[in-house]
């Protein structure tokens, strides 16, 4: 069954990490004629393969991906240079005569594009930035998250309490502008779509999705995630971001004695499995979002999704 798209349709899949997006996606654009565009927030940085499962040259099959390998893991990349970056690349896409596919888990990456969601491009104030992490060390992420709830309570609702990343981008950006990060988002929502985005996500049953995510991290580490990371620790000066990525932050408390082996493979798991329960429940709250099941197979829920997009 072939899919016809109108001119600014865009498809979406999402889902948890280890649900099979990037299988779904490639044999998906092999049949509508698509090119993807990578939403995962740790998939653009380079020299980040293993830790991050980035789709391999092989896996491609000749489908042009986006947004995959364009950042250095010594530099910052806001959700703001995301949400342009990702559109250059819808327009390119369209004007070229193919299907955008955009691909991923990073739930804040969607909602910037699903809900035309402009984050402020702040200019980086890293005195207040180092003043955050100084207030970390001495007192615990813990207060600083109560600080951030008692700014912006429905921005911190959706954010686990050890996302240090985003937990300082609350009070930054509030720090900054005045209006917190709920305000802001209100305010860019009202500006019009700039494509039709047909929303999908993959589900999958919950102990099946959790044994998978327990293989991945076990092949990661046969792939050579440890070596990995050591190389990017002697390529790299500095990390603001990227050595705070799941796998990449436990593997340097080990590589620093501060945990077992045993202990920062459990970690690892552990913590990927927390991600693979808050990405559901953010998933759950796009009422636009259409649920496919991984156990339905990937032909099937191909004819679902040129089903819903026809």
């Amino acid at each position: 069954m072939e899919g016809t798209i109108s001119k600014k349709d865009v498809i979406v899949i999402g889902g948890p990490t280890a649900s099979g997006k990037t299988g779904l996606s490639i044999e998906l654009a092999k049949r509508i004629n698509g090119q993807i565009v990578s939403a995962d927030s740790m998939q653009i940085y380079k020299d980040m393969d293993i830790g991050t499962a980035k789709v391999t040259k092989e896996e491609m099959q000749g489908i042009k991906h986006y947004m995959i390998d364009i950042v250095s893991p010594d530099k910052r990349y806001s959700v703001a240079e995301f949400k342009a970056d990702a559109e250059k690349a819808i327009n390119d896409i369209i004007k070229n005569g193919h299907v955008p596919i955009v691909v991923g888990g990073t739930g804040l990456y969607i909602n910037s594009l699903i809900y035309n969601i402009n984050y402020p491009q702040l200019e980086f104030d890293k005195k207040y930035r180092e003043y955050l992490e100084e207030q970390v060390k001495k007192e615990g992420l813990d207060k600083l998250y109560e600080q951030a709830k008692r700014i912006d309570e429905e921005a911190i609702s959706k954010i686990s309490p050890n996302d240090q990343k985003r937990i300082l981008r609350i009070l930054e950006i509030y720090n900054q502008t005045g209006k917190t990060k709920t305000e802001l988002e209100k305010i860019s929502r009202e500006e019009p779509l700039k494509y039709n985005y047909k929303v999908f996500g993959i589900n999958y049953e919950r102990s099946k999705l959790y044994d998978r995510i327990n293989l991945r991290v076990d092949k990661m580490l046969d792939q050579g995630l440890i070596q990995e990371v050591k190389n990017i620790k002697e390529k790299y000066n500095e990390f603001p971001t990227a050595m705070q990525g799941l796998g990449y932050k436990e593997v340097v408390q080990y590589l620093e004695n501060r945990c077992t082996y045993e202990e920062m493979v459990e970690k690892i798991k552990q913590e990927s499995r927390r991600y693979a329960k808050r990405q559901i429940t953010w998933f759950k709250a796009i009422k636009e979002l259409i649920w496919l099941k991984a156990e339905d197979g990937i032909e099937k829920n191909i004819e679902i999704i040129l089903e819903e997009i026809n």
